[in-house]
């Protein structure tokens, strides 16, 4: 075998050997997104289960203000254009930008997460803790799981500044930026989900 052609082969097996690790950590975040998935599956499940069980405590349609949680459904929905803003801005190597639009995304989530947390010491105040009843005990499952997702989100938000502040634009932290982009369009998803089936399918 030639020189040429004992070098050609090395390359084609190098390249074969080689694995992208920002293409494994997308991969492997994927499968998170998955699990999550079957999570969030489960509990719905348990929620429409135990739909109807409201024993002698107070029912959802009591308590309910589907205006009140539509705008939080909106805090929810924009943050996630002005996630996508940020991320055309990661894209383009504009930290300005990319840092504009994170901290806006970041304050609506805030405001999403503040929203909620006021409805569940209003609901708590009118009686309807998580003791009240089995429907209760699943509606506090199912909307607390994600609003502690939400606040995982926040503090990544947070984490992530700090990289991109110590080393830019690197290849980890454009990776973890698709990871934590991943993860909040999915937490998007999973609230319409839950505005659709748990507020609108009570309130109305």
């Amino acid at each position: 075998m030639s020189n040429d052609a004992a070098l050609n082969h090395e390359q084609r097996d190098d390249h074969r050997g080689h694995h992208d690790p920002a293409d494994t950590t997308l991969f492997g975040f994927w499968v998170y997104i998955m699990s999550d998935c079957l999570l969030f599956a489960t509990l719905f499940a348990n929620f429409a289960v135990l739909s109807n069980s409201y024993g002698s405590g107070v029912e959802a349609k009591e308590l309910f203000q589907v205006d009140f949680v539509f705008i939080e459904t909106l805090l929810l929905l924009v943050s996630s254009f002005t996630f996508g803003m940020a991320m055309l801005g990661a894209h383009r190597k504009d930290m300005a930008r990319m840092k504009k639009w994170l901290v806006i995304t970041f304050f609506l989530g805030a405001g999403f997460l503040s929203m909620e947390l006021y409805e569940f010491y209003h609901f708590a105040h009118e009686g309807a803790t998580p003791q009240a009843s089995a429907f209760w005990s699943a509606f506090y499952a199912l909307v607390a799981t994600h609003g502690l997702h939400v606040f995982v989100g926040l503090i990544w938000i947070i984490t992530l500044s700090f990289h991109f502040k110590r080393e830019g634009f690197s290849e980890k932290n454009m990776t973890r930026l698709a990871c934590l982009s991943l993860f909040w369009h999915f937490l998007d998803i999973v609230w319409v989900c839950v505005f659709s089936f748990v507020y609108l399918g009570k309130a109305l």
